[in-house]
């Protein structure tokens, strides 16, 4: 049976975070249009629905550099996490900072969902369902339970990897494909995809076999889910990686002929 700690302070931070995140999306998606139709001539020039998904990856990208600073503070610089700093198993770890970015995040998740419902498929497809599905269920989890923080703030700051995806469909969007930046972006997405959403999942599983002690010890939902989300938000970054490699060849292929033309 799962434990929900809705004390006094969490009657107050859960609700108003999560608000905060979906205020933060809309005042993000108003200053993103706001800016973008005053000073980018790409944007000006788009239809109504590459407007929306321009706007819509605006929060994206602000959300993920939210949660991706908030979670390496946590998992690296504070001492929260610490083997040694406290008495508490490491899986029943949480702080007001945690619980907060969690209900941010869920905000961030619900905004999007709903924008990606509205305009389906156009905002992204089936997958794209499944992943914030499945992000809005176990943070939910974790926020409810205050059990699985660590492994959680690990997940979210696999989103350092949002703002170049996002910043490789602004350039195509505004017709800079073969500029440099395209590339450099290219190569930045690649070695961030790599480093934060395959070899941090496998240090993930690696953790969590070490510390199956406190994972067995967690009540049966929390216990089987963290034994099955985590695996099919692996699998699908793994696909998508293989899509970014596909890219990243298609794009230096490219480049090598354009700098043999311009030798030749």
């Amino acid at each position: 049976m799962m434990d929900v700690s809705f004390g006094p302070d969490e009657q107050i931070l859960w609700p108003a975070s999560v608000l905060a995140g979906v205020a933060m999306c809309a005042a993000i998606y108003d200053l993103t249009r706001h800016v973008s139709s005053r000073y980018s001539k790409s944007y000006n020039g788009l239809n109504d629905m590459h407007k929306v998904e321009w706007n819509n990856r605006g929060f994206s990208t602000f959300h993920a550099l939210a949660a991706a600073a908030v979670s390496f503070y946590l998992l690296v610089i504070s001492d929260l996490f610490s083997e040694d700093s406290h008495s508490a198993i490491m899986i029943g770890r949480k702080s007001w900072l945690s619980d907060a970015m969690f209900g941010g995040s869920l905000g961030y998740f619900l905004t999007d969902l709903a924008m990606i419902l509205w305009y389906f498929p156009r905002l992204g497809g089936k997958e794209y369902l499944l992943h914030h599905g499945l992000s809005i269920y176990a943070i939910s989890l974790a926020l409810l339970s205050g059990k699985g923080h660590f492994y959680i703030l690990m997940v979210l700051f696999t989103e350092a990897t949002t703002p170049f995806v996002n910043l490789r469909w602004y350039l195509d969007l505004a017709g800079r494909k073969g500029s440099k930046l395209y590339l450099y972006n290219g190569l930045a997405l690649f070695v961030g995809w790599l480093v934060a959403r395959i070899i941090l999942f496998v240090y993930f599983f690696a953790h969590m076999y070490f510390h199956f002690d406190q994972v067995r010890s967690v009540f049966p939902l929390g216990f089987y889910s963290i034994l099955t989300v985590p695996p099919v938000l692996s699998l699908m970054n793994l696909l998508w990686f293989l899509k970014i490699c596909k890219g990243m060849v298609k794009t230096l292929s490219i480049a090598k002929q354009s700098k043999s033309v311009k030798t030749d």
